[in-house]
């Protein structure tokens, strides 16, 4: 994982507090993108790209959430039921 990936600008933080909960923050963070990856086989990137469109929905009367293939699977493989209808 790169900074770039994260989309990150630096932070400053003025109290020991304020940059342990950041680093408890950043390490949880790191700590998800390995499992993700090495679950799913994949780079953060991918999965990002991937499943990017769930970020955003249209609800619609009777009708479910669009996914792309490639983002079921990903999911299934994380044991994570799809969206509900």
């Amino acid at each position: 994982m790169r900074k770039h990936d994260l989309r990150a600008r630096p932070v400053f933080h003025n109290t020991r507090d304020a940059i342990e909960a950041h680093l408890t923050m950043v390490m949880a963070a790191l700590a998800v993108a390995r499992y993700l990856q090495d679950t799913t086989g994949m780079s953060i990137a991918r999965i990002v790209r991937e499943l990017h469109g769930l970020q955003e929905v249209v609800i619609n009367i009777n009708a479910a959430p669009r996914q792309t293939p490639k983002a079921e699977q990903i999911l299934t493989t994380l044991s994570t039921p799809p969206p509900a209808h």
